[in-house]
């Protein structure tokens, strides 16, 4: 087994890249990240093998991730808090506004999804995943996780013309 120094250099990024996708918030992201690899080193132990650290690193993440928001109560206040962190300043009122209103759209129909859908679309969209990646995430086949960005992206479409 490797040491912890090793996966951290070699792993640190993935994790905080997958964590970012959850979050859309960095000081979150950074926070998860530090107690993924804290709970890393004490269960290393029950580590198995059976699935590559990686997708055991990330697996703990998302684990904390779920307990934190239950934590804060709901879903939806965090998007909305991440939303309005993530909105980029714009030239003119007008298109800050219309950029606002987008945002906002496609965050509320992005939670409408179901859990393994817009986790997909996050992890496709703003992590810049492949495929096969986020089918090792999700314990899953790369097959799955296009099939469910596909559909996942239908469905945005169709609900953003209504």
């Amino acid at each position: 087994m490797q040491n912890i120094n090793e996966i951290y250099n070699k792993y640190g990024q993935t994790v905080y890249k997958y964590v970012f996708c959850l979050t859309g918030n960095e000081d979150i992201t950074e926070e998860i990240v530090q107690e993924t690899f804290l709970v890393a080193v004490r269960d290393i132990k029950k580590f198995r093998g059976e699935c590559k650290i990686s997708s055991w690193l990330c697996q703990i993440s998302k684990y904390i991730w779920y307990k934190r928001l239950k934590k804060e109560k709901t879903r939806k206040e965090i998007a909305i808090d991440i939303l309005q962190d993530s909105l980029f300043i714009e030239d003119s009122i007008e298109e800050n506004f219309c950029n606002k209103e987008n945002k906002i759209q496609l965050f509320k129909k992005l939670q409408s999804l179901d859990e393994d859908t817009r986790n997909v679309m996050y992890l496709r969209i703003f992590g810049n995943f492949e495929y096969n990646e986020i089918a090792e995430i999700m314990n899953k086949t790369s097959n799955w996780a296009r099939v469910v960005f596909f559909r996942g992206k239908q469905k945005l479409k169709e609900e953003l013309d209504k």
